[in-house]
């Protein structure tokens, strides 16, 4: 099992897992999931994590058809300006490796903001941990575990 996973046990809340065979010539872990799990875009989440202006970290969840607005999720965040944190930074952070970094069970506690399009969701699906894993559960539970909140974050459409 991976944290994530664990989380969701220890706190009793409804949850589904969904494998899929990871290819590791896969550009894009999210819409690779949604793929080969058959699911539309807009119900799978991918997780980004930011650093802001003042060096902390923050982590984005918006559907992986969608681009990271960093203007937005800065304001949503309370800073001036937000950029693509380091790899390394990321994995250190959340304890998860570069496409399999889920939202929940990081190793340490960071600013959460879920994408607006999530509040018309019943269900959303997130990495579990691992590449191949993910886990379905509400958006509200996914708030509620990561003390998140709602934000418009994706780039506006062309």
């Amino acid at each position: 099992m991976t944290p994530a996973i664990n989380l969701l046990k220890k706190r009793k809340l409804p949850f589904n897992v969904h494998k899929y065979e990871h290819d590791p010539d896969a550009t894009s872990y999210g819409l690779e999931a949604a793929n080969k799990l058959a699911l539309p875009y807009a119900q799978v989440f991918k997780t980004l994590v930011v650093e802001l202006d003042n060096k902390e970290l923050a982590v984005a969840i918006l559907p992986v058809d969608k681009r990271l607005n960093l203007k937005s999720m800065a304001k949503a965040c309370g800073s001036k300006k937000a950029a693509m944190a380091a790899p390394d930074d990321v994995a250190r952070s959340t304890g998860y490796v570069l496409g399999g970094v889920s939202p929940l069970g990081q190793k340490k506690a960071l600013i959460t903001r879920l994408d607006s399009s999530a509040e018309l969701l019943s269900v959303i699906f997130v990495s579990a941990g691992r590449r191949g894993l993910e886990v379905s559960l509400s958006p509200q539970d996914m708030l509620a575990l990561t003390r998140g909140k709602f934000a418009p974050l994706t780039q506006p459409e062309d």
